[in-house]
């Protein structure tokens, strides 16, 4: 794999650029990201960090399609089993423990790999962002949870979608703290999230590099369907109830795809069966929004430097 594109990452080793250098490698779930990564990775001798929102939790392998230690390749990786299931994690949070990383590693001479497929968190990394300065509205807040215990995630999601479309679609429908925030942030201020992020200095000289090529989206959607069915093979039933008994159904970790829907069908709401076919769909649903996102990186499935600078 590493092949294809060996010449572009040389070009870019030898390149000039301002700003300290670092390789994101993007694209949908099931993509072939990892081992994409795990390649480039040997070829420089350097470190991966991930960029997937679900990795940094403990306990969450099969679910997530973690990476095993003993396919890392003794290649460190960054970013993954951080936090317990219980606990609140937002992108401020990846920002401030990642960040130190990647100096880190620049300071031993390599170039940073990052991979996964969350985009807030590889923007995030990218760009110093201009967070909303918005106070937490507590009597909306209650009002929306209301809205999500009377009628469910989707509801919240579906109002996101009728006044800021752009960002709910960068959100798991289980998501309903971003979704909230969402909400929060566009009443208060009248603009989207996004839009009061914005984008304003460049940290870093990127290169973008993707695996996926949309003329094979059928394929995608195959290898998909074919992870969700090897998880339940692999155990993923019994690392939800584990994670259940150590923490609760309710946790942070256990509302993304893949397990709130066994953990409906172990609460007797839905089958076992039902739960791995809405997971597929969602999964499918969910790389749509993935490609998506990722088309403002404008590089489709070819490996181009950026010269998106800001100075």
């Amino acid at each position: 794999m590493l092949q294809k594109y060996k010449q572009a990452i040389d070009e870019y080793l030898s390149s000039e650029v301002l700003l300290p250098k670092i390789i994101v490698i993007y694209g949908p779930t099931a993509c072939g990201k990892t081992a994409l990564s795990l390649d480039i990775a040997e070829y420089l001798g350097s470190d991966i960090i991930s960029t997937d929102s679900r990795q940094i939790y403990r306990d969450m392998d099969i679910g997530t399609g973690k990476i095993k230690p003993s396919e890392m390749r003794g290649i460190r990786h960054h970013m993954i089993n951080v936090i317990d299931p219980s606990q609140i994690w937002s992108v401020v949070d990846y920002i401030d423990m990642a960040l130190p990383i990647i100096e880190q590693i620049h300071s031993e001479g390599k170039i940073p790999i990052l991979c996964g497929g969350t985009g807030l968190y590889i923007d995030g990394l990218l760009y110093e962002m201009g967070y909303p300065d918005t106070p937490p509205d507590w009597k909306y807040r209650d009002e929306l949870e209301d809205i999500r215990l009377s009628k469910g995630n989707q509801e919240l999601w579906n109002m996101l979608a009728t006044i800021d479309p752009e960002y709910a679609h960068t959100l798991e429908v289980g998501n309903y703290r971003y979704v909230m925030r969402g909400l929060e942030v566009i009443r208060q201020t009248g603009i989207s999230k996004l839009t009061s992020i914005g984008k304003k200095t460049a940290r870093f000289a990127p290169l973008y590099i993707t695996p996926y090529d949309d003329a094979n989206r059928k394929e995608l959607y195959a290898n998909i369907d074919r992870r969700v069915s090897e998880m339940f093979d692999n155990g993923l039933i019994g690392e939800i109830e584990y994670i259940v008994s150590q923490f609760s159904s309710h946790c942070p970790g256990l509302t993304t795809i893949g397990y709130r829907e066994v953990v409906d069908a172990l609460k007797g709401n839905t089958t076992l069966e039902q739960a791995k076919s809405l997971i597929q769909q969602r999964s499918r649903n969910y790389a749509k929004r993935q490609i998506t996102w990722n088309r403002k990186y404008e590089y489709g499935n070819t490996s181009r430097q950026s010269s998106r600078f800001e100075k």
